[in-house]
This record gives C-alpha cells, sequence and structure tokens, in this order.
C-alpha cells in the first residue's frame, strides 16, 4: 500500500475518545432520572390515589417539557454553544430530588416539568457535540456510543429507585441528587476543553447550509416518535402492570432494567452495522421483526418475559441514534436544531403516548394496552420503506457548486459507509 493512502479508521479510536466518553457518561447521568420515574409510579399511586391515565400525566409532564423544550435549546446550542452543560445536569438533578416531598397531585405535575427542562437542554447539546468529536466516517458508530449511555441510564435507574425506594419511601428522590451533581461538576470542567477543540474545527455548514428536504425528513421524525411511543409505553407500564400481578419490585425493576440494558447494547452494534451495510436495510428488518417481539412480550408475562423484552430492547430501541444521524444530515449546518427537532418530537410522541396507553389499560387492561404497542410498532415498517439511502441524503443536501466534488470524492471513497 501506498504512504500517501488514507488510514481507515480504528474502531477502538471512539471508545477512546475522551470527549465522547465524556458525553455519554453526562448523557447516562441525565437520562437515569427518566429510567427511576416508572419505579416511582406505584408509590405515587397510592399516595395521591390516582388512576393509569392520571399517572401517566407524570411522564408527560416531564417528558412534554423536555421535548418543547429541545428545539429552542439545539438553536441556542448552534448560536452560543455547549460549554455550560453540566448546567443543564444540575437543573434535573435538583428538581427531581424534591418530586417526593410536593404535597399536592398540582405540584407534583409542576416540578416534573421543571425537571423535564434540564433534560430538553442536554439532548440536542449533547447531541451536537457527539457529532463533532469524532471522524465522519465514524458518526454512526459515534452516535451509537452516545445514545447508549442514555439508554444504560434509563436502564439502571429502575435499579437505583428500587434501591433508595426501599430505603427511603417515596422520600428517596432525595438522594438522587447526589449522583447528577456530581457528574455535573466533572463535565463543567471537561467542557473546557472540549469546547476548544470545538471551536477550531471549520464551519462549513454555517456558510450557505442547503434546504431543508421536508419529505424525507417527516418520514424520519413519523418513525422516531412512533418507536418513541413504543418505547415510553412498554417502559412505564412494566412496574404497574407486574405489581397488580403480584410480582415484587425488585422482579419489575430487573424486568425494566433487561429491557433497555439490552437496547444499550443492540446500539452499538447496531451503529457499526449502518457504517458497514446502510441504515436503510436495517431500520427495515428491526421494523418488521419488533412486532412479534412486542406480541410475545404481552401474551407471556412473566419469567418468559425477559427473552422477549430482550428482544425489543435489541429490535426497537437500538436503532434511535440511526435516525437521528439521518436528521442531523439531512439539516446540514444546523445539527444542533436537527438533535432537537427530532429528539423533541419523539419524546413528545412518547409524553402524548403514556396517558393514551393508560387510557386504554384502564379501560382494557394492561395487558392489552401492551398488545396494542404492537400495531404502533407495525406502522413503522411502513414508514421505514420511504426512508431515504445513503446516496440519496448526499443527493438533498449537496449544492449544485458542490455536486461535481461530491461526486469524485464518492468514486474514491466506495460506497461502503455513510460518507457525509
Amino acid at each position: 500500500n501506498s504512504l500517501s493512502e488514507p488510514i481507515a479508521p480504528s474502531r477502538l479510536d471512539v471508545v477512546r475518545n475522551r470527549p465522547l466518553l465524556t458525553l455519554m457518561l453526562g448523557h447516562l447521568t441525565v437520562d437515569m432520572y427518566a429510567g427511576v420515574l416508572p419505579i416511582l409510579y406505584p408509590l405515587l399511586t397510592e399516595k395521591f390515589d390516582l388512576k393509569l391515565s392520571t399517572v401517566g400525566l407524570v411522564a408527560f409532564a416531564y417528558s412534554g417539557m423536555a421535548s418543547l423544550s429541545q428545539p429552542l435549546f439545539g438553536w441556542i446550542a448552534d448560536r452560543y454553544g455547549t460549554r455550560l452543560i453540566g448546567l443543564c445536569l444540575m437543573w434535573t438533578a435538583a428538581t427531581f430530588s424534591v418530586l417526593g416531598f410536593v404535597p399536592s397531585f398540582a405540584w407534583l405535575i409542576a416540578v416534573a416539568a421543571l425537571a423535564g427542562i434540564g433534560s430538553g437542554a442536554y439532548h440536542p447539546m449533547g447531541a451536537l457535540n457527539a457529532s463533532a468529536v469524532i471522524s465522519e466516517g465514524q458518526r454512526n458508530t459515534a452516535m451509537s456510543i452516545y445514545v447508549m449511555g442514555g439508554t444504560l441510564g434509563i436502564a439502571i435507574g429502575p435499579l437505583i429507585g428500587a434501591a433508595f425506594f426501599a430505603l427511603l419511601g417515596i422520600h428517596g428522590t432525595v438522594a438522587m441528587v447526589v449522583p447528577g451533581m456530581a457528574i455535573a461538576v466533572w463535565m463543567l470542567f471537561e467542557m473546557r476543553t472540549i469546547s476548544q477543540r470545538l471551536t477550531r474545527r471549520p464551519r462549513t455548514g454555517a456558510v450557505a447550509a442547503p434546504p431543508i428536504p421536508v419529505g424525507p425528513l417527516a418520514v424520519v421524525i413519523g418513525m422516531m416518535m412512533l418507536r418513541a411511543w413504543t418505547m415510553f409505553g412498554i417502559q412505564s407500564f412494566i412496574p404497574t402492570w407486574y405489581k397488580d400481578l403480584g410480582y415484587g419490585a425488585s422482579f419489575y425493576s430487573l424486568l425494566a432494567t433487561t429491557l433497555l440494558l439490552t437496547s444499550a447494547l443492540g446500539t452499538v452494534g447496531s451503529g457499526s452495522l449502518a457504517d458497514t451495510y446502510g441504515r436503510r436495510v436495517l431500520l427495515l428488518i428491526s421494523s418488521v421483526l419488533s412486532v412479534p417481539s412486542i406480541l410475545l412480550f404481552a401474551q407471556f408475562p412473566g419469567w418468559p418475559a425477559f427473552g422477549s423484552a430482550a428482544l425489543i430492547g435489541l429490535l426497537a430501541a437500538s436503532t434511535g441514534p440511526l435516525l437521528l444521524v439521518i436528521a442531523q444530515q439531512l439539516m446540514a449546518g444546523r445539527a444542533g436544531m436537527a438533535s432537537g427537532l427530532i429528539l423533541g418530537l419523539g419524546f413528545v410522541m412518547g409524553a402524548i403516548g403514556v396517558p393514551i396507553m393508560g387510557a386504554i389499560a384502564d379501560a382494557h387492561g394492561i395487558q392489552n394496552a401492551m398488545r396494542f404497542q404492537a400495531v404502533v410498532a407495525a406502522g413503522t415498517i411502513v414508514l421505514s420503506w420511504f426512508l431515504p439511502t445513503e446516496g440519496r441524503i448526499r443527493e438533498l443536501t449537496s449544492s449544485p457548486s458542490s455536486a461535481g466534488a461530491r461526486s469524485a470524492n464518492a468514486a474514491v471513497a466506495g460506497t461502503g459507509g455513510d460518507g457525509d
């Protein structure tokens, strides 16, 4: 081989990337609070005498505020940078810690919404940085590593929540302030170096961003929304369903963790496979296989559910980072806004979907509400047919003046990866 040939990036470059791992740890911590929230539901229903549809409003408040604020914080990240991202984590830790002490249901909704603002700020800022601290050829894998941190946080959240609430009851939320504050302070120090590294990079998209292809972007957003509805709904009602079935907190917290932990593991695998084979085929296959996995989970509760939950995690949730990368590429030059938009609208659907699923559970039982999620998941099969390929994305986001240069680069790079 000629010495002038570019050296392909190693897969280990991703796991050795300190800025990326820093952002992943922050993502793990901020999403840990979302994982704790469903473990609170049985305690909240007892304290405030709530129905399933009503307790779902807590998730709606938290995720809804996080959703609505994400596009705004994405715009702020694009314009002013992300140096103080650690403050987002501080805010979530402080507000979440008082949830167990609120005197009324109205205060519970208000404080949950305030806690959601920190999550809404962190996600677009973190995703913007994660896509910028790694080489473009490993963007799918890098984003998968970053998202894996959030999924791991949601996965360990039920275990941490079960431990704290077993010791302190509903007032165990106060202990949740410690991990968030500790990681937030560390991130504020680390981001000094990371932000300097980012500002030295050329801002190629800031000069003349191409028009946004609305149709393909709508398909990506729709698919993210349906997948978020499925995962939010299943995760939120596992504790309540299994408590009604007579299982203890240790059982259903472990089941929820299994669902989310396998999603985290699948996230890394899906990113690596997408870098090699492309995203569209992977998203189509996972959509088709998700439907029977959800039906198995709903039909056979108990110990068999650990197997079906693992399948749901591997298939339905692990490909979210791929949709995020597609959105960032379709909105070239507006990566922060793209992250806020797709994550925000995904959270919105998840937030709206939880009380809808709760209403179905009140009327027809939680098991039938779980079966309903297979219908929701089937919608992603239709949408995945219309996802743009990597080549189509390059065509949609290329300006006429750069088309020739991109064609030449494609001839050299080949067609195996995602390119830009």
